[in-house]
């Protein structure tokens, strides 16, 4: 299987893109604004202790409190409280394992009886984005994350991933990391270790190390809410969780985001730093464009997915719950017995549904309507089967066996909200009248949009106009007679006028960049 990393970078946004054997299977947009993201650390002050929730609600800066549960304040909350006193009175970052140990809390206590109380410094972890109505999930447990190791401050254990089976290896990985590990820092071994040299992983032990004394240096100065330590960009957290040897190509259109990727590979994996390679178009078509994303996002993204046998599903998101329905076809039920064609839809669907699962990113409970089928083998073999399809998504997830109603239902970890595209919209040109101007007077209406911006007090004269596809065709077509519209326009305001075919526009809309690529923001036409 080879795989490829596509990275779309926006001055508003970042959109990251997974392709197995060409098929999208994984698609992130990040805001580029976006303040706090998973992993990150935070500096935060108690705003509210809830009772009734067992939880505090704790203000991390210009965002939503995020929520804090009693479970998760974890074993070393009473040691970081210990290192913001000693700070506070010593105005200095103390050696990690001088800091006091705190009282374990037990298991079953509440919020209140653990002295938390508002207006508290706290250290916390963003374990989860905030999405909806709901602010991010927080953790007193502190961790730094790297592609070996995660670094556990304020402990002493050193633990293993289960996935890592062989005694021998588990021995190794052990006696490695506890050899150098500092004291008053913990780790966890994480699957990737496998079979890597000692070198590797001390040095990464050593970088986690660096940046976790670094970023708590700023608590001498640092006043509540604000950011200590803030995780990678998220393209390398992207290539950090699921890079490995079938990456075949990482394409990226931004210049800087080239050099640090490709410098993170270079670290990772060293002699394959070259399959970073940095999309340059001189028709500047967009990139998801060329390598085909844009046209598989329109296809896969819909409430209606459908597969070629004909077979479908209908993919509906409630305030609790995802609920996925799945329908045979017309031509499926002319071929075999009922049962037959039962099984063979979903077991084609069940493909269908752990992809789309991991490209839209859906968390929570997942509620899976099958076909029903009448033999125990056959639901067993679904189950199986739908196991086996998931085994390699890095959400953690669980998946129960068919019920006598055929509903199957998976429980997933939901880290972040869940990708919406949506693929149908009210006409933006007609605005639902079912009317729109002609072509020809909507270039019109561009020329008018064109001597605006190339005139006035500060003229812009070097921009991309994204149009559909069909649009750009049309202008840029020369008549038997005489210069395409193009060419006019070139000739009549600016030289450095660009025509950008962009699938991503509506067929009578527009977006225009600048020379930096920053979008230009213009009062819409009235259509």
């Amino acid at each position: 299987m080879n795989s490829e990393l596509i990275i779309d970078v926006k001055p508003k946004e970042v959109s990251m893109a997974v392709l197995e054997d060409d098929e999208l299977v994984e698609l992130r947009t990040e805001n580029r604004n976006i303040r706090y993201a998973v992993g990150d650390i935070l500096l935060g002050e108690v705003d509210n202790v809830v009772r009734g929730n067992n939880a505090a609600f704790v203000n991390i800066g210009p965002m939503k409190n995020g929520f804090l549960h009693y479970n998760d304040l974890g074993k070393v909350f009473g040691a970081t409280t210990h290192l913001l006193e000693d700070i506070a009175e010593k105005k200095k970052v103390p050696p990690i394992d001088k800091v006091k140990e705190g009282t374990p809390l037990p298991k079953d206590g509440n919020i209140i009886n653990s002295g938390l109380k508002k207006g508290d410094k706290i250290l916390v972890k963003v374990t989860r984005e905030a999405f909806g109505t709901k602010g991010p999930s927080l953790s007193a447990e502190l961790s730094i994350a790297g592609r070996f190791l995660v670094l556990v401050p304020f402990s002493d254990q050193v633990a293993i991933s289960s996935e890592i089976r062989s005694t021998e290896e588990r021995t190794r990985l052990k006696t490695i990391v506890q050899s150098v590990i500092k004291s008053g820092y913990g780790a966890i071994i994480r699957t990737q270790a496998a079979g890597k040299k000692t070198q590797e992983l001390v040095e990464e032990m050593m970088d986690l190390i660096d940046r976790f004394e670094t970023s708590i240096k700023k608590l001498v100065r640092a006043k509540a809410p604000t950011q200590i330590y803030e995780e990678r960009n998220r393209a390398i957290n992207l290539i950090r969780d699921s890079y490995n040897k079938t990456f075949t190509k990482i394409i990226v259109n931004d210049p800087d985001y080239y050099k640090e990727l490709r410098g993170y590979v270079a670290d990772i994996d060293p002699g394959r730093e070259q399959i970073v390679t940095l999309y340059e178009d001189d028709s500047k078509r967009p990139l998801f464009d060329a390598c085909g994303v844009t046209k598989q996002k329109k296809t896969l993204f819909g409430r209606k997915v459908t597969l070629r046998n004909g077979a479908n599903i209908i993919i509906e998101q409630t305030e609790a719950m995802h609920v996925i329905d799945v329908n045979s076809s017309k031509k499926a039920r002319r071929t075999s017995g009922q049962e037959e064609t039962a099984f063979d839809v979903n077991m084609a669907v069940a493909d269908l549904i752990a992809r789309q699962i991991r490209l839209r990113d859906l968390g929570g409970i997942i509620v899976i309507d099958f076909i029903d089928m009448n033999e125990a083998a056959h639901n067993k073999e679904l189950y199986e089967h739908m196991v086996k399809l998931m085994a390699n998504d890095r959400a953690t997830h669980k998946i129960l066996p068919l019920s006598k109603f055929g509903l199957m239902q998976i429980t997933r970890q939901r880290v972040r909200q869940a990708t919406i595209i949506r693929t149908e919209e009210t006409c933006p040109t007609c605005q639902g009248s079912g009317k729109i101007k002609t072509s020809i007077t909507f270039t019109d209406d561009l020329e008018e949009i064109i001597a605006q911006l190339t005139s006035g007090d500060k003229p812009i004269r070097n921009f991309a106009m994204h149009l559909h596809p069909y649009v750009v065709a049309y202008i840029k077509k020369a008549p038997l007679l005489g210069s395409s519209i193009f060419t006019k326009w070139k000739k009549k305001y600016s030289k450095n006028i660009k025509l950008i075919e962009d699938q991503d526009v509506a067929l009578l809309d527009y977006k225009i960049y600048d020379k930096d690529r920053n979008l230009v923001e213009l009062e819409k036409l009235e259509k």
